[in-house]
Parts: C-alpha cells; sequence; structure tokens
C-alpha cells in the first residue's frame, strides 16, 4: 500500500528558510489556470499574478489598464491551478495609492476572492510604509518593490537601472531597509544594479527577489512569456528564453488552417459508405 505526501503550499515561513539555508526562490509569473499547473508541477516556489498581464495578455502599451477585477479573475485561476506555489497578486495602479482604507479593500478581496496567499505593491514613500503597515496588521502579507517601478514609469521618465548615482545607490538601501521594517516578507529588486542588490540582499532578513538585478538576490523572477518565446516583440535584454512556443503554436496552427482547407466536404462520409 503506497503512502501519499500531503502537498503543501509554501508559507512565510518555509520561504523565510530557504533564504536562511541560502537556497534560492525560484518565482515566476503566470495568468491562467494551465500555465499554473504547469510551473507548479515544474517546481516554482512562488507563482506571482503581475499586472504584466496587461502587457503580454491583453496588449496594452503599460501596466496602468489593468484593473483590479482582471487581477481578480486572473489570480483566482492561478490559484486554482497550483498545490505547492504560493500565489502572489500584483495590486494594480491606483488601487491602493489612494488611500490605505482602497489599499485594504483592495489587497482583502485578492485573498478572499481570487485565494491569494499575499499581495505585492510597488514603491517606498512615507505613504506606503504606512499602508504596508496597515496591511500587515489586517493579516495581509505583503512582497515590495523598488528600483524600476512600472505604475511609475511616467514620472521616471522610462526605463532604465537604478542605483549608478551615489544617491540612488544609498536612496535604494533606506527604501529596502524601510520596507523590510514596515513588514514585507519580500522585496523585488528591478533593474537594480548588481553592486546594491547584493548589499541589500545582505544587510536585511526579507526575501529579494531580482529582476534584472544580477544574480545575487536570493531569488529571481521573470515574465513567463519572455521565458517561453510568446511575446509580441522582443523580450528584455535580461530575460532568458527557455523556449519557442510562439512557433509551436504558429506551426500547429497552420497545420490545421492545411488540414481543414484540404478536405473536401463530404469525402470522408461517401469513403465510409463505400
Amino acid at each position: 500500500m503506497s503512502i501519499q505526501m500531503e502537498i503543501r503550499r509554501h508559507t512565510l515561513r518555509s520561504l523565510a528558510k530557504m533564504k536562511r539555508n541560502k537556497e534560492r526562490v525560484a518565482m515566476l509569473t503566470a495568468y491562467d489556470v494551465m500555465t499554473a499547473q504547469c510551473l507548479d508541477e515544474a517546481g516554482a516556489d512562488v507563482l506571482l499574478v503581475g499586472d504584466s498581464l496587461g502587457n503580454v495578455v491583453y496588449g496594452f502599451d503599460s501596466t496602468l489598464p489593468v484593473t483590479l477585477d482582471m487581477m481578480i479573475a486572473h489570480t483566482g485561476a492561478v490559484t486554482r491551478g497550483s498545490k505547492r506555489a504560493m500565489v502572489i497578486a500584483d495590486l494594480p495602479f491606483m488601487t491602493y495609492q489612494a488611500s490605505i482604507e482602497e489599499a485594504l479593500r483592495s489587497a482583502g478581496r485578492c485573498l478572499s476572492e481570487a485565494g491569494a496567499q499575499a499581495v505585492k505593491v510597488e514603491g517606498a514613500s512615507t505613504y506606503m510604509v504606512d499602508m504596508i503597515k496597515r496591511l500587515m496588521e489586517a493579516g495581509i502579507p505583503v512582497m515590495g518593490h523598488i528600483g524600476l517601478t512600472p505604475q511609475s514609469v511616467h514620472q521616471m521618465g522610462g526605463f532604465y537601472t537604478h542605483g549608478s548615482t551615489e544617491s540612488s545607490y544609498d536612496r535604494l538601501v533606506r527604501e529596502a531597509i524601510a520596507l523590510e521594517q514596515a513588514g514585507c516578507f519580500s522585496i523585488v529588486l528591478e533593474c537594480v544594479k548588481p553592486e546594491v542588490a547584493k548589499e541589500i540582499s545582505e544587510k536585511i532578513s526579507a526575501i529579494t527577489i531580482g529582476i534584472g538585478s544580477g544574480n545575487v538576490c536570493d531569488g529571481e523572477v521573470l515574465v513567463i512569456n519572455d521565458v517561453l518565446g510568446y511575446t509580441a516583440g522582443k523580450a528584455p535584454k535580461f530575460a532568458t528564453t527557455y523556449a519557442n512556443v510562439k512557433e509551436t503554436v504558429r506551426d500547429a496552427g497552420l497545420a490545421y488552417v492545411k488540414a481543414v482547407k484540404g478536405i473536401v466536404r463530404g469525402e470522408s462520409e461517401s469513403k465510409s459508405e463505400s
């Protein structure tokens, strides 16, 4: 008689243990049930339902048009498709910046309606720190995000590497410490100079997740479409593509179209009758 081990989702404690043991955290984005199932079975520790779905799923030019209802629908699908990975939902633009009360409602919906285990927010202003503290008080785990923050792309004036100057270097370190003190269990460092990302990762106990910041963080995250070669344009320079799903889908569609158009209507019926 075989004994099946119970599959348990990663928790804040299990991820923190990974950092203590110097075991890197593998995080990928996911937006639908089948992708979540595949990545969960592949051993991904964290699945982020990123607002990047605005770009790769809906074809928007930025993440700004993404709504909370979109995020809840996709987060629910990812939660249902996974068993082992922690599921984290991005809070989209202007669903948490206006007031702490609105942030609580938005984050609460991601957990109660979609089944997420945590939410991710961008920035480290005084307001953001106070807001994160309030979410933590309400029992909502929070992942922070500093460096390149896509929701602030217009204010930043574009996409570029952060931490190149002494002032920005010091600011990023201060922001990371402030986010940890506010209660963030993890912080995404996007397009941050590797030297800065390394210092932050060594200074704080929160888990650092790098994207375009070298291989010096406690873990890494990439957009799944970039990993699969399934994007409308070119993947970012820092993204490694492990497959060419776009070509596979195109070839399958071509084969199907040829098969359908090559069949003479009624041919199979007449052959079976004879």
